[in-house]
């Protein structure tokens, strides 16, 4: 297993740590009602996937 020679300094550490970002959630508009819903997943909203019903609400 490696381990580190010599300690990390304080900027070093930080310089790294800045670079984890975070990324909005992509949506998209659900052809039947207009309402934001995930890609590739069933509209929460009115319960259509791919221009069908799949689930009831």
């Amino acid at each position: 297993m490696a381990v580190p020679k010599r300690k990390m300094s304080r900027s070093n550490t930080r310089s790294r740590r800045a670079q984890w970002k975070t990324t909005a959630v992509a949506t998209v508009a659900c052809p039947q009602c207009k309402s934001p819903k995930l890609p590739h997943a069933a509209c929460t909203v009115c319960g259509t996937y791919n221009g069908r019903q799949v689930i009831e609400v």
